[in-house]
């Protein structure tokens, strides 16, 4: 397909401008001809197109965000088919929480806690209506004035009834190795808890400036959150009060049982936080709390991830050795 640019038309939208570019897809600004809306389009990269497993995240993604209706998820505008694969989508005016954290580094307390609140009422939303974001992270949430959020790209959510994710889908269906649930990383179904873990971790960075489990790779960081400790936000920032510190471990919880069970809970305790008991976690803090090696686990992935370089290398010698 030939590249859209600003001033291009889509149909009966006129594209405007670049407004995001990702490794598969470029969301432009355009304004619906017939009805004078500004909204957003995005179009995917020729080569994604040809994806199958892209091209499923793509419809996934369109058909949740017509299902969905609420201010704080990203609705996808219901339009007639194309020739074209696009999906167009409400405009939202705003910053990625991302560019955001990577401008402040970190935020105060209170706004952390303040989006905090605006992601669990969304999150609550979509969980009660069956859909588990699986992917949630600060490229995915957009914050408008007064912080307000809309949670987007649906694209490898899970509705009830879904399949089991494994650990050899991880780079389509898995999510963000920083944000992902040690569930998800052992290839377990994942479901509302799996979304709590991920904001916990956002909320940790959102506090800190760092994420609880950083690593030199992918799999160190799953490693970590496997078998290791986060290093407690009050070492960290000793501003952070206690009772926040908490509600950041609970939501961090390894086990899914002793998380959070839904976001309602979660959004409760940072609402009300003079009525979170402290817990004695000292027990559970190493040495080196952010990380613990364990063996197998790094063989394991790093065994997985050599699979396709010796795949390629092994084309390379026949293609030269016919």
């Amino acid at each position: 397909m030939t590249p859209l640019y600003p001033g291009d038309t889509l149909d009966q939208y006129h594209i405007e401008a670049l407004a995001a570019r990702s490794g598969m897809a470029c969301i432009f600004r355009a304004t619906d001809t017939l009805t004078g809306r500004i909204v957003a389009i995005k179009v995917p990269h020729p080569e994604a197109e040809c994806d199958p497993v892209f091209f499923d995240r793509f419809r996934r993604e369109e058909k949740i965000g017509q299902e969905l209706d609420h201010p704080g998820v990203v609705k996808t505008v219901n339009r007639e088919r194309s020739r074209r694969v696009y999906m167009v989508m409400e405009w939202a005016d705003g910053r990625l929480l991302r560019d955001i954290l990577t401008e402040q580094g970190k935020l105060p307390a209170q706004r952390a806690v303040r989006i905090a609140i605006a992601i669990c009422d969304a999150l609550a939303y979509i969980h009660a209506r069956g859909v588990v974001h699986r992917d949630l992270k600060p490229e995915n949430v957009m914050v408008e004035g007064e912080d307000g959020i809309k949670l987007f790209d649906f694209g490898i959510a899970a509705e009830a009834g879904s399949r089991r994710l494994t650990f050899g889908k991880l780079s389509h269906v898995m999510g963000t190795p920083d944000y992902i649930s040690p569930e998800q990383v052992e290839g377990k179904r994942c479901d509302a808890r799996s979304d709590v873990y991920a904001l916990g971790v956002m909320l940790y960075e959102m506090l800190t400036g760092h994420t609880p489990f950083p690593g030199d790779n992918p799999f160190v960081v799953m490693n970590a959150r496997l078998h290791g400790e986060p290093v407690p936000p009050r070492e960290i920032d000793p501003g952070i009060s206690p009772q926040l510190q908490e509600i950041v471990f609970r939501a961090l919880e390894r086990d899914p049982k002793r998380r959070y069970a839904t976001a309602d809970e979660f959004c409760h305790d940072l609402v009300h936080p003079d009525e979170v008991a402290i817990t004695d976690r000292s027990t559970r803090v190493s040495e080196n709390p952010g990380f613990k090696p364990a063996p197998k686990w790094v063989f394991l992935y790093s065994g997985l991830a050599i699979i396709p370089a010796a795949i390629l290398g092994l084309l390379f010698y026949i293609s030269r050795h016919p």
